[in-house]
This record gives structure tokens, C-alpha cells and sequence, in this order.
């Protein structure tokens, strides 16, 4: 096989592997006879997806715009509270324990006291997608700035460089690798938090949308909404991988040569 057969099939192989997928699935129906409230044919459900594109559109944009507003608060605060736990022995001590206990609290447990603090609406989404795409971003910017080997360290110190240039001309561009990493990961989880957010306490957005078509047992409505969050997701995890690229050429450089 040629290397641009190979390549050509390479960016074939997921819409190869969907393709299989949703046939395996609509046989399944078809053969088991399963109900549609239980599991919808692919077929019923991409119709209802072009017959309600719409609704399903404007209750997509309500997530998309709140998961987006969380996501790039969470890479602001995500940044800055990485760089400070990576440069410093204390903050570290003191903030990452702290850290990994809120970390390991259920995100869903938090929606019902946001509601009760900023009321229903998209500002609860908003928080939610921060604070469950926060950690991983935190965490890969610290263990980036930990990279930096400390004899390193002690020849840009010899050189007469500051703690301060060390961690802008060496720190930093060491650590993107691992934040666009946390990138990748941290996205979709934005996008979890702002559906559990909207399904539990919310009055738009399209896990709202989905909790009044289950509780009017449209099952192919529920899984439209499914597919919009999936492709949502994709997207947004192929901006970041495209930026991550663009941003951190030089960690590619083996690919490239390729």
C-alpha cells in the first residue's frame, strides 16, 4: 500500500468505523425487533434530526455558546493556578490536596446549590462546565512545568537567568505540550458539565431539550440530542487538536518527517 492510500485510509477509518457502527445498529433493531422508546433506529433518528433541525440547532447553540463560556474561564484560571502550583513547592503543598478533594466531588451535586446561589438559567451551565473541565488543566500545566530537569535548572541559574526567565523561556514552552493535552480532555468534559447542569436545573440548552422529549417518551428526539452533543464534541476536540498543532509544532516534528 502506497503511503497516500495509507494516509487517505488513515482519515477514512472513523467515518469507516461510524458507518459500520450505525449498520450494525439498524440491523439490530430491524432483526430483535426492539421498541423504539428502548432504542430507535438510526434511521428514525436521523430523520427526526433533519425534521427538528431547528429546535435542535437553537438548543445546541444555548450549550454550545455556555460549555465555551466555562471552558476558556476554566484555561484562564487553569493556566495561572498550574503555572503557580508547578513554580512553587508551596502552593503545591498547600492548594493541590485541595484540589483532588473537590475534584472528587460529584459535579451533579454541586448544580442543586448553584441553583439555589445564581437561579435557574444558562450562569449555573456556565459554572458547572468551568469547574468540571478546571482540574485537568490545572494538573498537566503543573506536571509540565515539573518536567524541567534540575540540571537544567542549574545551568540557565549559571548563566545568570532568573526563577522568572526560567519559567518563561523554559517553563512555559515546555508545559504546552501537556495544556493542549488537557485541552483535548478538558472540552468534552465542559460540554458534561453543561448538559448535567441544564438537565437537572435548566431552562435551555439541549440537555434540557432532551429531558422533555424523554419525559414525553421520545426516545429518537432524546438521542438526536445525543448525536448533537457528540458532534459538538468532535468539533471542538478537532479545534483544539488543530491549535495544539499549530501552537506546538515542534513536539510534532517526528510526525512531520513522517
Amino acid at each position: 500500500m502506497s503511503d497516500l492510500r495509507r494516509e487517505a485510509l488513515r482519515h477514512a477509518m472513523p467515518w469507516l468505523v461510524l458507518a459500520a457502527l450505525l449498520i450494525v445498529w439498524e440491523i439490530c433493531c430491524i432483526v430483535f425487533q426492539v421498541p423504539e422508546i428502548i432504542l430507535p433506529r438510526p434511521t428514525k433518528i436521523f430523520a427526526v434530526f433533519v425534521q427538528r433541525f431547528d429546535i435542535l440547532m437553537a438548543y445546541s447553540w444555548d450549550t454550545l455558546w455556555t460549555t465555551m463560556i466555562g471552558f476558556l474561564l476554566a484555561i484562564a484560571f487553569g493556566l495561572l493556578l498550574g503555572l503557580a502550583v508547578g513554580a512553587s513547592p508551596f502552593i503545591y503543598s498547600g492548594l493541590y490536596p485541595l484540589l483532588i478533594a473537590f475534584n472528587a466531588i460529584p459535579k451533579v451535586a454541586i448544580v442543586p446549590i448553584l441553583m439555589i446561589w445564581v437561579g435557574v438559567g444558562s450562569l449555573p451551565a456556565v459554572i458547572t462546565a468551568f469547574v468540571i473541565s478546571f482540574f485537568p488543566i490545572v494538573v498537566n500545566v503543573a506536571t509540565g512545568l515539573a518536567t524541567i530537569e534540575p540540571e537544567m535548572r542549574d545551568v540557565l541559574r549559571s548563566l545568570g537567568a532568573t526563577r522568572l526567565e526560567i519559567l518563561t523561556k523554559v517553563g512555559i514552552p515546555r508545559a504546552m505540550p501537556y495544556l493542549f493535552a488537557s485541552l483535548k480532555v478538558a472540552i468534552t468534559l465542559a460540554f458534561i458539565g453543561s448538559v448535567i447542569s441544564e438537565t437537572v436545573g435548566g431552562n435551555n440548552g439541549i440537555g434540557f431539550l432532551m429531558l422533555s422529549a424523554s419525559a414525553r417518551n421520545d426516545a429518537p428526539t432524546t438521542f438526536a440530542g445525543l448525536f448533537a452533543i457528540a458532534i459538538m464534541g468532535v468539533a471542538m476536540y478537532a479545534v483544539c487538536a488543530m491549535v495544539e498543532k499549530r501552537m506546538t509544532r515542534w513536539a510534532f516534528r517526528g510526525e512531520i518527517v513522517a
